[in-house]
């Protein structure tokens, strides 16, 4: 099987990458590297410097013929979505349908597309299973959730196999240290220099912290099961941002109180999803734990905070 994997040069695409090519499957990097990075390419896979908005995709969809798309290039930081929703939109709506089209005109076998627990909005339970209604808080759920009824028309008229996966929040190596999405390396980082890390609110909202490499897991998974299906990728667990700083400090034997700044537009008070589901349709769990994953992620700090010293 040929995967074309968007975005296979970020964070989390990278490392599904890994796992295909570990699965002696054929992969196609599309990534525009705008916030990708070109050594994170597994050196087997096939590159492309490309933007999914433009009309070399459908080129590179008739000279590799892929069997299957695994979408994950998008712009994903919620702040920046509610200043700049245009740009927001461009790429994550205007970007998916640019791929659904080049999936159907080359008959894509399965498209697998990288949604966010953002479409849920607030939640109404403490757990967020898949038919929680869609309320999305910021421009970036929006764009989101969008590409997933485009996906859902895609399939009633032509055919179109799919799976959508709902993340969680994902961490993990590779991730970028400062940004949207960073928060456990940000707070790495930080604790290490001996800063305190910044926390918006009263650090008692709750976020459901997933390891990439259950992610990356859940997406190859998904080539062969979950066939139209819309899943949570997550560990049904919650942790307060207050106890992920006491969690961190315990782990490096440090003592680093938290600065707290006003709560920021579009964020979520409290995300936890329910990943029931998903277990059953493609007979997946996580497999990394919150103490390996966060102790990975320190050793990966370290290591970046040295090649740059060095």
């Amino acid at each position: 099987m040929k995967v074309l994997v968007t975005g296979g040069a970020g964070f989390i695409g990278s490392h599904i990458v890994d796992r295909l090519i570990a699965d002696n499957l054929q992969v196609i990097v599309v990534d525009n590297l705008s916030t990708g990075r070109r050594h994170q390419v597994h050196p087997s896979a096939t590159f492309y410097p490309c933007d999914i908005t433009s009309h070399a995709l459908e080129q590179i969809f008739e000279q590799e013929k892929p069997d299957a798309v695994i979408h994950q290039a998008a712009q994903v930081d919620v702040r920046q979505s509610m200043h700049a929703p245009l740009h927001d939109a461009i790429v994550n709506i205007i970007g998916t349908l640019r791929l659904l089209e080049c999936s159907v005109l080359h008959s894509i076998q399965k498209f697998i597309y990288a949604s966010s627990a953002a479409v849920y909005g607030k939640p109404h339970t403490t757990s967020i299973n898949e038919t929680h209604p869609i309320q999305p808080l910021s421009c970036y759920g929006i764009s989101k959730y969008t590409p997933e009824q485009y996906i859902g028309v895609f399939s009633e008229q032509y055919g179109l196999n799919y799976t959508i996966l709902r993340y969680a929040n994902v961490y993990g190596e590779r991730q970028e240290l400062a940004g949207e999405g960073g928060v456990i390396p940000n707070f790495v980082l930080k604790m290490l220099q001996n800063t305190p890390p910044q926390i918006y609110g009263d650090g008692l909202q709750t976020r459901d912290f997933i390891h990439v490499e259950d992610v990356a897991a859940a997406n190859v998974a998904a080539l062969s099961a979950g066939d139209r299906e819309v899943l949570n990728v997550a560990t049904s667990q919650a942790l307060s941002i207050n106890d992920l700083v006491e969690l961190l400090n315990e782990m490096m034997s440090i003592r680093i109180a938290p600065v707290y700044m006003p709560a920021r537009e579009g964020d979520i008070r409290d995300s936890c999803l329910n990943n029931e589901r998903t277990r059953e349709v493609l007979q997946w769990e996580p497999q990394v734990s919150l103490h390996r994953g966060l102790l990975q992620t320190i050793h990966y700090v370290r290591n970046k905070m040295s090649i740059v010293s060095s």
